[in-house]
């Protein structure tokens, strides 16, 4: 059941409202010897500050984890239970296992260690924050990757969420693979 004495991860997520692509998770334990500065929620962030941050993060920190929860899984699950069952994947994924989990919002997912929910943990925690980027980076990276599987969506512009743009590319070109069938905007597209 225990961890190590005194390891601490953060968690966080991204990806939770766009209509397209897995969500993902990140576990963070980060290495008090070895502070990364300037850490915040990933949101008021740059893109060329996360990816900074985010060679820092995973330069510097005790380890890390990246998980997600496919397509399938949300439609199957539901958005809510795909988070946490990526977040669950992301601490279980930890090579370290942490005496405390923080996980950013106000839900927790089944683990076995001791954790605690922290609504608007990733502008409030090192730890949360860093996850907030490792998360948001790697999803974009994704969203870039299907852009060029899928150009006609432009999800490197709106990385899956329901700009206008995405919904009128979504109503010309139908649904692709990637596409949340569970989510309100695409199913009406599938009708």
């Amino acid at each position: 059941m225990g961890g190590r004495a005194g390891l601490l991860a953060g968690v966080d997520e991204a990806g939770r409202g766009p209509l397209a692509g897995p969500v993902l998770a990140a576990a963070v334990i980060l290495d008090d010897r070895h502070p990364v500065k300037g850490l915040a929620d990933s949101k008021t962030l740059s893109s060329v500050r996360r990816e900074r941050l985010y060679d820092e993060i995973r330069a510097k920190a005790l380890c890390c984890c990246v998980a997600q929860a496919s397509v399938e899984e949300i439609d199957q699950l539901n958005i809510l239970q795909a988070t946490l069952l990526a977040m669950r994947r992301a601490v279980a994924g930890l090579r370290l296992k942490p005496a405390l989990v923080l996980i950013d919002g106000n839900r927790l997912p089944p683990l076995d260690v001791r954790a605690q929910a922290i609504v608007r943990g990733d502008a409030l925690v090192d730890a949360i924050s860093a996850a907030s980027i490792l998360a948001k980076v790697e999803r974009d990276r994704r969203c870039a990757a299907l852009d060029l599987e899928y150009p006609q969506y432009g999800f490197a512009r709106h990385k899956g969420y329901g700009t206008v743009e995405h919904l009128r590319a979504l109503r010309a070109h139908g649904a692709c693979a990637e596409h949340r069938k569970s989510f309100r905007p695409v199913a009406e597209v599938l009708r």
